[in-house]
């Protein structure tokens, strides 16, 4: 359905955090590209794993998977996440982007921002070994958040997929091997 699907499949060819069964959350889950990814890299159109995505914007049906109409940054959006899902994630997947204003800090902030809801909500639902990627723009990742996503997961890499045109200012955090929920806040 989009662009992404690709990106998402090859980082996932490079990482492997796509695994057979899993449980996937999709958070920005429009137009719908990450989320066919995930149902066929599980296996969850053939009854294995289970894929949960939400976005602002509609997305047509997807067999195997449950989407969720709604803005996750609302104060409900990650309950009604968690409230369908059977279980841990294994992955936490945001491709979740804020409308452009043009101004390259304001743009990275507001993304930064929905990068670090979306790495607070995966530390609330994701078990043990599991993965978290989500967008970023050029300029990487914040140092606090790099900080505590080293803390909380075995590998951390910045990764921009060659289907990500070369001049979008757009690339990913994929952090793999979460070593589980911490009471210690930053």
């Amino acid at each position: 359905r989009s662009r992404a699907a690709f990106k998402l499949l090859q980082m996932d060819e490079k990482f492997g955090f796509l695994k057979p069964g899993a449980r996937i959350v999709d958070l920005g889950a429009a137009p719908g590209g990450w989320t066919q990814v995930a149902v066929d890299q599980i296996g969850a159109d053939k009854g294995r794993g289970q894929v949960v995505g939400i976005d602002l914007l509609p997305v047509e049906p997807i067999a195997g998977s449950i989407l969720i109409l709604g803005d996750f940054t609302d104060d409900d959006g990650p309950d009604r996440v968690k409230a369908l899902l059977d279980g841990p994630a294994d992955a936490v997947l945001s491709d979740m982007a804020a409308s452009a204003t043009g101004h390259t800090q304001s743009d990275h902030l507001r993304i930064m921002g929905l990068c670090e809801m979306a790495y607070d909500f995966a530390k609330e639902v994701l078990a043990p070994g599991g993965a978290f990627v989500a967008k970023v723009l050029k300029g990487g990742t914040e140092q606090e958040l790099l900080r505590a996503l080293k803390r909380d997961f075995e590998s951390v890499r910045h990764a921009k997929p060659p289907a990500s045109r070369s001049d979008s200012a757009e690339a990913y955090v994929v952090a793999t091997g979460f070593r589980g929920s911490t009471d210690v806040e930053d």
